[in-house]
């Protein structure tokens, strides 16, 4: 997805339940105290359960319903943020799904619940 390209997002490892997905920090991706943008780091646990998602239903095409996220601790500028999505319920209309994210010594830095529905189930009227 372009939007994943931009921010620099990359398939870090497949899982059963899950993905987890990694981004290299850069200067770009900061806020004005020096440290990884909180919008960034939504972004993550967002593309997460959504590369998650649509691994699990083959590629239908899905959108965010609603994303929640929690904010532990402040992301250091440099390194690598990994992002590790874990499916927690898969139907037939929303999949939701919950995301840790970790810099790069694996602290925990945030964690967060998204909710995806599948578009193809809907009618339009």
């Amino acid at each position: 997805m372009p939007f994943n390209r931009l921010l620099g997002i990359r398939i870090h490892r497949q899982h059963k339940d899950g993905v987890t997905i990694s981004c290299e920090m850069r200067p770009e991706l900061l806020n004005a105290s020096g440290v990884v943008h909180g919008g960034v780091t939504a972004s993550l646990a967002d593309s997460a359960v959504g590369i998650a998602t649509v691994r699990h239903y083959k590629g239908r095409p899905v959108a965010t319903v609603e994303l929640k996220i929690n904010y532990f601790r402040p992301i250091p500028p440099t390194g690598v943020v990994y992002a590790r999505a874990r499916l927690l319920r898969t139907g037939n209309t929303l999949s939701i799904g919950q995301v840790e994210i970790r810099d790069a010594k694996r602290n925990l830095a945030a964690v967060a619940i998204a909710t995806y529905i599948l578009l193809d189930t809907r009618t339009e009227k």
